[in-house]
């Protein structure tokens, strides 16, 4: 049977697709080429399906959530409020797997931020 081998694109709608880019390069440091090619660093990815009345990823009309795995947590939201950043006050923490914190991006996108264990 032919699988998978990794995820090869996350793709957003956006009303203004030059600014998007430009803050997930300035506040998340994704530094991706004039294709969108960005090359991450091998970790962990996770792949799970959630319930359609969840209210984790926010908004009820995001269909879908993407996951930054970061090195330091805080240090990322203390980087995001510094540059103005719509990041939640509250960060999870769940023992063996890691902490958790959240930003939206200017479109209205929930974010999660993933520091694994």
């Amino acid at each position: 049977m032919e699988h998978v081998l990794g995820i090869g694109g996350y793709f957003l709608r956006a009303a203004d697709p030059a600014a998007l880019n430009a803050w997930y390069r300035d506040c998340l440091g994704l530094d991706t080429d004039e294709h969108g090619l960005w090359r991450q660093g091998a970790g962990p990815t996770v792949f799970a399906t959630f319930a359609s009345d969840t209210d984790y990823f926010g908004s009820g009309s995001q269909q879908t959530m993407l996951n930054f795995r970061v090195g330091d947590l805080d240090a990322m939201l203390a980087q995001l409020r510094a540059k103005g950043a719509d990041v939640a006050e509250e960060t999870q923490d769940m023992a063996g797997v890691g902490r958790f914190g959240w930003v939206t991006d200017p479109e209205g996108n929930r974010v999660e931020l993933w520091q694994p264990a």
